[in-house]
């Protein structure tokens, strides 16, 4: 825990460096695209009307922004380094291009990495009468790490809660008086390798990383609205090569994972059922897909066309009902497993249950309905909250992940690492993998 706990300071101390210098690039690396966005901050800018307050305050606007088809990548992590190096500088320079200026400093974000969340507490007595930030770094340090594994890395540390004697829900108990502080912390742990695979790239790229964050929790970030993140409730980010899954309440994620499938496999499905190359599947995926058929569905004749040159097979034609056919038991599938995570992480004892579906892989007509009657809760389609100077392009479900890393940027949540944590750890005890204080808190 020790020398991440260092990596994530210097992180930290780097992201403070580049606002100073009032530029920053955020990185969305996933496994259809790879999206550059520039951050410029202004201390004096007014805030923005009608976004919610995380937004209002972050006094930023974006002044350069590229996508570029990601190669390399697969499952949301990097398999091949040298071409996810190639295409992270395209995105990069393209982006400063268009910014006119140069990036030192960039946030990205990591999807998949087969994530895990453990729930911790910790209760320590309060030294002095009055809640200063050294018992908020003991009662940090109290919180009982449990033996994650070798070969993992933690990615979050978050204090949810904070409770003060008797009184529970608190954002911030400093200055506060009281006897007894306790805390809830949410522990996110991902694959180290995958985390040393992507900060390699980047350092190969010339660039200083200032902060890593899960793509599924900033896509919550930015598709959530603020009662949502409030009351309860889960983001589904459906991207290329995995579907991420993050659950908020009280404004923080409490629990997060990732399914290794995405709108990817919907396409090879395609590609294998109709036999035709991956990118005649997308383009017949994105024009005539769907996961509902209707009556018309069966007359409508899809031409699928294609260049082998043997006049019958270039001339095929398929309905639209036989593609739906096709697409819906994989997406089916996406959903159920995605179901399966969401029981495990207890999300039923919310109080609310909205379900937001995101992502480029949200946009398949007819989606919705089939969540809903899958996931059992109301499911709505969320788009990222709108950001200043972010292009039309890139306003689309497909950027949720790129907007929350801007919005994660300019505000990120208080994380262990922000506060000094006395040195001696506490020995490490196994947890079980679920919300398990949900029940007990709320």
């Amino acid at each position: 825990m020790g020398q991440l706990y260092q990596t994530q300071r210097a992180m930290r101390n780097m992201r403070k460096a580049a606002m100073q210098r009032g530029v920053i690039a955020i990185l969305d690396v996933g496994t259809s695209k790879i999206a550059c966005l520039v951050l410029r901050f202004d201390g004096d800018m007014p805030a923005p009307e009608g976004i919610g307050s995380m937004a209002g305050q972050s006094s930023f606007r974006i002044i350069g922004a590229a996508t570029t088809r990601s190669r390399g990548v697969s499952f949301g992590e990097v398999s091949a380094m040298a071409e996810t190096e190639r295409a992270i500088r395209t995105a990069v320079q393209a982006a400063q291009k268009m910014a006119g200026v140069r990036v030192d400093h960039v946030i990205a974000t990591l999807s998949g990495a087969r994530p895990r969340s453990y729930g911790l507490d910790g209760e320590v007595e309060v030294e002095a009468g009055q809640v200063t930030d050294g018992d908020i770094g003991r009662v940090l340090a109290a919180c009982e790490v449990p033996d994650y594994g070798d070969g993992r890395e933690v990615l979050h540390a978050q204090p949810v809660n904070f409770a003060l004697d008797h009184r529970s829900g608190l954002a911030d108990p400093r200055g506060q008086i009281g006897q007894r502080l306790t805390t809830d912390m949410h522990l996110l742990t991902v694959d180290a390798t995958a985390i040393e695979n992507l900060l390699y790239c980047i350092k190969r790229c010339d660039l200083e990383v200032a902060g890593l964050a899960s793509s599924a929790y900033v896509s919550g970030i930015s598709s959530l609205v603020e009662d949502e993140q409030e009351l309860g409730a889960a983001c589904i980010d459906m991207g290329g090569g995995s579907t991420g899954i993050s659950v908020f309440i009280r404004k923080h994620m409490i629990y997060a994972d990732s399914v290794r499938m995405g709108g990817d496999h919907v396409t090879s499905d395609i590609s294998m059922g109709l036999q035709v190359p991956m990118a005649t599947a997308e383009r017949i995926k994105t024009f005539y897909g769907g996961v509902v058929a209707t009556g018309m569905d069966d007359r409508e004749m899809i031409e699928i066309g294609g260049d082998t040159g043997d006049w019958e097979h270039d001339r095929r034609t398929v309905s639209r009902a036989e593609l739906i056919g096709i697409m819906r038991p994989r997406v089916e599938e996406i959903l159920e497993e995605v179901r399966q995570r969401l029981d495990a992480a207890g999300f039923e004892h919310l109080p609310s249950q909205q379900i937001v579906l995101t992502g480029g892989g949200s946009q398949i007509p007819g989606l919705d309905g089939l969540a809903t009657r899958i996931l059992g809760q109301q499911v709505r389609l969320g788009r990222p909250l709108r950001v200043q100077g972010l292009p039309q392009a890139a306003t689309g479900p497909a950027f949720a992940g790129a907007v929350g890393l801007c919005l994660f940027a300019a505000h990120p949540q208080d994380e262990w690492w922000d506060f000094d944590v006395p040195a001696e750890r506490y020995p490490a005890r196994s947890l079980k993998r679920a919300i398990k204080w949900l029940k007990d808190n709320w």
